[in-house]
C-alpha cells in the first residue's frame, strides 16, 4: 500500500513532538515576585511534554520607584534598582506544598532568596536547609555578573569567585546540591573572556561541587551589543576537559547565535561537542513566570537533539539533569 508523503511527514512530525524533556532552568515568578501560577504552569508542562522541571525564584525584586508614572513591564524597563529578595523561596515553597503529592514530584526546587555580597548567605541557607529537610534539590539561579541586571542591582557587583560565594559553596558541597551559576563570561563590550577567572576559581577551590553554568556564560543582552562571541565554544570545551565538576546549562539564548545558523541548521562543532561529553548538558527554557511559551521553547532545541545519536540526545533532553540532583 502507497503512503503519501503527507502522512509521512505528519508521523515524522508526531514523532519529534513526543520526546519528553527536563526543564533544568524555570523561574516560577517574573522581577517582580508574580507569576500565572502552577495550574498555568502544569498545563503548559503538560502541553510541551515536560515531565519534570527544576523550578526556582528570582533572587532581585525590580522596584516600582517613586518618580515612574507607569509599572515597568521588566527589570530593564527603566532605571530603578533591583534589589535582593529573600522571600522568593518562601512564595516557591508555599505553592509546591498546596500540589498534590504527584504533582509536586515533577518539580525539583533550588534555594534562589540570599544576597551574593553577603557573607552571612552561607548561614541563611543551611538554616533554610534545615526547616524543610530534603526540599531543596539545588542552589540557584545565583546572579554574579548578569550584565544590565548587575548595573540596576543595589550595592556592589557580584562575583562568582567572592568570599560570600566560596562560603555558599562549602554548604552546597556539604549537602550535595548542584549549584545553577548566572557568571557572563564577559561584558557588553570586550570581546574577550573578561570574567573567566572568577569562574575558574569557583570551579577548581570546589571540586566537589557540581556548577550549572547557565547559558554558558551569555545573555541576550551580549548578544544585543556583540552577536555570537567566536571564543565561546573552544572555551567551554577546554573549561569540560579541564573541570569534571562543570556543565553547561543550554537555555535559550544559546540557540542562536551559536547552536543553530542563520537557516536554523545545527552547529557542526557544537554537536561535536554534544557528542564528545555526552553527560555534561541540559535543558533549560529560562522561563520567567509567565508559561505560555514553554512548550515552543523547549521544542526548539529539537533541531539539535534530531542531530545527534538518540541517546545522546535522550541523556541532554532529560538524563543528565537527573544525574545533578542530590544522591540522597
Amino acid at each position: 500500500m502507497r503512503i503519501s508523503l503527507f502522512f509521512i511527514l505528519l508521523l515524522a512530525v508526531q514523532f519529534t513532538h513526543a520526546r519528553s524533556y527536563i526543564d533544568g532552568h524555570l523561574h516560577y515568578v517574573d522581577f517582580f515576585q508574580e507569576s500565572e501560577g502552577m495550574q498555568a504552569l502544569l498545563n503548559a508542562m503538560d502541553q510541551g511534554n515536560i515531565s519534570h522541571a527544576a523550578i526556582m525564584g528570582i533572587p532581585v525584586a525590580k522596584k516600582w520607584q517613586e518618580d515612574e508614572p507607569k509599572k515597568p513591564r521588566y527589570y530593564a524597563g527603566d532605571d530603578a534598582d533591583l534589589y535582593w529578595y529573600s522571600a522568593t523561596d518562601f512564595y516557591l515553597l508555599d505553592a509546591l506544598q498546596q500540589l498534590k503529592p504527584q504533582q509536586k514530584k515533577r518539580f525539583f526546587p533550588f534555594l534562589s532568596g540570599f544576597n551574593a555580597n553577603d557573607k552571612n548567605a552561607a548561614t541563611h541557607i543551611r538554616r533554610r536547609l534545615k526547616m524543610n529537610p530534603g526540599f531543596w534539590q539545588g542552589i540557584g539561579e545565583v546572579f554574579t555578573r548578569h550584565d544590565d541586571v548587575t548595573a540596576l542591582m543595589q550595592g556592589q557587583t557580584p562575583r562568582a569567585n567572592n568570599e560570600a560565594m566560596m562560603k555558599v559553596y562549602r554548604v552546597a558541597a556539604e549537602y550535595d546540591l548542584p549549584v545553577l551559576l548566572h557568571s557572563n563570561v564577559t561584558s557588553k563590550r570586550e570581546r574577550n573572556p573578561l570574567y573567566l577567572e572568577e569562574l575558574e576559581q569557583a570551579l577548581s577551590q570546589n571540586p566537589d561541587v557540581r556548577f550549572i553554568w547557565a547559558h554558558a556564560g551569555t545573555s541576550m543582552e551580549l548578544h544585543r551589543h556583540q552577536e555570537a562571541l567566536d571564543f565561546l565554544q573552544p572555551l567551554v570545551k577546554r573549561l569540560l576537559d579541564e573541570h569534571d565538576n562543570l556543565y553547561i546549562d543550554l537555555s535559550w539564548t544559546l540557540l542562536e547565535p551559536y547552536l543553530l545558523d542563520a537557516q536554523g541548521q545545527p552547529n557542526a562543532h557544537w554537536l561535536k561537542l554534544f557528542t564528545d561529553h555526552p553527560t555534561r548538558f541540559v535543558l533549560g527554557s529560562d522561563t520567567v513566570g509567565r508559561f505560555s511559551s514553554l512548550g515552543e521553547t523547549m521544542s526548539g532545541f529539537e533541531p539539535i537533539l534530531a542531530a545527534l545519536p538518540k541517546d545522546v540526545a535522550e541523556a541532554i533532553a532529560k538524563d543528565n539533569f537527573l544525574q545533578l540532583l542530590p544522591k540522597k
